[in-house]
């Protein structure tokens, strides 16, 4: 394994400059001058940002400023011992010691486990004092590399032994504690050892759960069901927050963790002793209150999109699985299988085979079963919508809403508005006050009754006929469709599934085809070629990246190398997210580049009549592909465009440097 951190990576006793910036643009240079880095603002951009997120300073004079990065092409620690101290936002004051860490986007699990071990080193008051002790380069990476192998660890101190007349048989209060911050490198483990240090001083039993980047241990059930309280120091969701429900909970960021472990640990027995204090809460009303107010800034345009995101992640299992199997029953039994496929798998099975044989008799059964599958594509669609506005009371009312939306025949439209109109009202509802009494009902028994009625009943009485004849004139018009306008159709359908790689645009576009592949047939065929054209557009992106790392590997750092290798499967397979990696880094040339190439495949989709009876899997589908040649060509084309505009762009549109905030204006970059 590369050492972490070398001799060329250490400063001592030098002045930096004035600021967090100034000190984090020195040691990203650092690294990038050493190879480990492709380049030093695209590094420093990525620190400072996360520098800007929360500050890195933590009590004792020591600053972690530390970043994921696709600059970065091998781990590193870059340390500098500052002859001017440098405020990186500590409670105590500004630091003199600067450990500056640079993962990789995909860092392995040893990397990140060495990390996040010298993260933890640096809370020790000994490791602190030999650093600033250190009189050479050498002695620095020394007391590093011994730290990383556990050399200096120095036990810690035993408890004390009961004093003579205390209760020294009193069983100690037990608390268990999770820590979690959004890179998951420093902070996380560095709090969890802040807070068991403390209440161990405290004579308190307490656990901690790191939820980092080096993985997680989840804690024991039986220990979280013996505890007394609950500490979460985290920046970012908990996972499997459900485990803890009903405990007395303290809630802070993870450098509080740090910062004032103590006081967590003091506030975490006193809300033990509290019957009025906040509790992690059981799924159900109680659960959506906590959630209204953590979302109280959310512009509504985000919960729109984040409740349709969630509807339509949800339905893709039913549809993909549903389609293909129809493309199967298709193959098997010829487009005829639609009329009598029902009266095939009611009268018929291997003992008594219908006419034509095993054949037939197999294709109606896949059919029939791909045909119930992608029945649940509205009612699913409705039914998670409401669940990302209510959570689990509102997924009946959802379902019910998006049945009655096929019902109606409403479509995709109806499941939409349905399931948005089952979620707000089952949210509503759920803010009720309640007696006491009546508070275990209502997520399972009220919520649902009242939604369902509300919300299926305007579907019923106001919404549905209006949404069932505007899908009639979409499909109508679609179907009416050839020539040009099919053509412009398909650049429209190309330019939204390559603007946001698996994001609200691309899934809007994907989601509209879905929804009308079970209109499909030999007379119809227009949304086979609504869905043909999604896919191959879709599929252009990752392999338009593959094709570039490999034309041009000098443009492209290490990792996005690897990403490369790993794209050719991900476009192969019509997964777009697998052009994301690029696209995070470079979105002003990656993205217009993925949509030149999507554009110019839809149109040739479009305009050569390709057809997909499948809703997913790319080439790996090609027996539910009409007019197979041109799907491939089309595929190719746009992927040829994209790659060559990508390496275009990055040869000719050279991004320019991010300036630091206190660096002179004459200073060469």
């Amino acid at each position: 394994m590369t050492q972490l951190i070398t001799t060329q990576l250490v400063t001592l006793d030098q002045n930096l400059g004035d600021s967090p910036a100034d000190v984090i643009r020195v040691l990203a240079g650092k690294v990038a001058a050493t190879g480990r880095a492709s380049e030093v603002e695209g590094l420093f951009t990525d620190a400072f940002a996360r520098e800007q997120k929360t500050a890195t300073g933590v009590p004792g004079g020591i600053a972690i400023p530390h970043c994921r990065s696709a600059a970065v092409q091998e781990p590193a620690l870059a340390m500098a011992r500052l002859s001017h101290k440098v405020d990186f936002g500590a409670k105590d004051g500004p630091a003199d010691l600067i450990f500056f860490i640079a993962a990789p986007d995909g860092a392995d699990q040893e990397h990140l486990k060495l990390l996040s071990k010298l993260a933890r080193s640096l809370i020790k008051k000994d490791f602190t004092a030999a650093l600033r002790a250190a009189a050479t380069e050498q002695d620095i990476v020394d007391l590093v590399d011994g730290a990383l192998a556990d050399k200096p660890a120095a036990a810690p101190a035993e408890a004390a032994p009961a004093a003579a007349g205390t209760t020294a048989a009193a069983a100690p209060k037990r608390i268990v504690a999770v820590t979690a911050c959004p890179t998951g490198i420093a902070h996380t483990y560095m709090a969890a050892d802040s807070l068991v240090a403390a209440a161990k001083e405290m004579g308190v039993d307490l656990q901690v759960e790191t939820q980092g980047s080096s993985g997680a241990k989840p804690l024991d059930p039986a220990v979280i069901a013996a505890a007394d309280a609950v500490i979460f120091a985290v920046d970012v969701d908990v996972r499997g927050k459900e485990r803890f429900a009903g405990k007395p909970v303290i809630n802070a960021p993870v450098k509080r963790g740090i910062d004032e472990p103590t006081k967590m640990v003091e506030e975490a027995l006193a809300a033990a002793e509290d019957p009025r204090a906040r509790r992690v809460p059981h799924a159900g009303a109680e659960e959506q209150a906590e959630r209204a107010e953590d979302e109280k800034g959310e512009h509504i345009g985000q919960k729109l999109k984040r409740a349709l995101l969630t509807g339509v992640s949800y339905m893709i299992p039913f549809v993909a699985g549903g389609g293909l199997l129809i493309a199967l029953g298709f193959l098997l039994g010829g487009y005829d299988i639609t009329e009598v496929a029902d009266k095939v798998v009611l009268e018929n099975n291997f003992g008594n085979l219908p006419e034509g044989g095993l054949t037939i008799y197999l294709g109606a059964v896949l059919f029939k079963i791909g045909a119930l599958s992608m029945s649940f594509l509205v009612p699913a669609l409705a039914g998670y919508i409401a669940y990302a506005i209510a959570d689990r009371p509102g997924i009946a009312p959802g379902f019910v809403a998006g049945a009655v939306a096929s019902f109606m025949d409403a479509g995709f439209l109806g499941g939409i508005i349905g399931g948005l109109l089952a979620g707000y009202i089952a949210y509503l509802i759920g803010t009720w006050q309640v007696p006491r009494w009546l508070r275990g009902l209502m997520p399972v028994v009220i919520i649902p009754l009242l939604g369902s009625i509300f919300a299926s009943g305007l579907m019923f009485l106001v919404l549905g006929g209006p949404i069932a004849g505007l899908t009639l004139a979409l499909n109508n018009w679609l179907t009416g469709m050839s020539g040009a306008s099919a053509v412009v159709l398909g650049i429209i359908l190309g330019l939204m599934m390559c603007f946001d790689l698996g994001g609200p645009v691309n899934k809007v576009a994907y989601a509209f085809a879905v929804a009308g592949l079970t209109a499909g047939s030999a007379d119809n065929q227009a949304p086979w070629l609504i869905m043909g054209t999604v896919m191959a557009a879709g599929m252009v992106p990752p392999l338009a990246m593959a094709l570039a790392t490999v034309l041009n590997k000098k443009l492209f750092t290490l990792n996005e190398r690897e990403n490369g290798k790993a794209a050719w499967l991900l476009g192969a397979s019509f997964i777009s997210e697998g052009a994301i990696p690029f696209a995070a880094t470079d979105p002003l040339r990656v993205i217009p580049a993925s949509m030149v190439g999507g554009a110019l495949t839809g149109a040739l989709c479009m305009a050569t009549g390709v057809t997909s009876q499948a809703p997913h899997g790319g080439f790996f589908v090609f027996f539910a592909i009409g007019n197979l040649p041109m799907f491939i060509i089309a595929i190719v084309a746009g992927m040829v465009v994209s790659a060559l505009a990508v390496i275009a762009l990055k040869r000719f549109a050279v991004k320019k440097p991010v300036e630091a905030e206190a660096a002179p204006a004459t200073a060469s970059v």
